[in-house]
């Protein structure tokens, strides 16, 4: 499961899909491109950096933390997550969309 925002969908919407696959691009290619991203913007972009920036954004527009943690992929194992949060995908889905997070904008 994922989630995106709408400037994301109408980004995704913009581009060609490849066959079972969101970007049709070799790991060559895939590398070349963020390599080539990082000498025009001076900016070296990481997966690791993003979930960063992801969490920190998150938390300041007051998202608990549980609920980041769950959008990274991480739900935590304590008695209060376990049976007093509720993970179902409509509740991620709100929370998501009600931080209006936006990124390229």
């Amino acid at each position: 499961m994922s989630f995106y925002n709408c400037e994301t969908e109408q980004a995704l919407n913009r581009i060609e899909l490849g066959e079972n696959k969101l970007f049709n691009v070799s790991d060559r290619q895939y590398k070349k491109i963020w390599k080539n991203a990082k000498k025009k913007s001076g900016v070296h972009i990481t997966a690791q950096r993003l979930r960063e920036w992801f969490c920190c954004e998150m938390g300041n527009l007051g998202v608990s933390d549980r609920y980041i943690d769950a959008f990274c992929g991480r739900t935590p194992k304590s008695v209060l997550a376990r049976h007093y949060t509720d993970y179902n995908p409509d509740r991620l889905k709100k929370i998501y969309y009600g931080s209006n997070l936006m990124v390229l904008s």
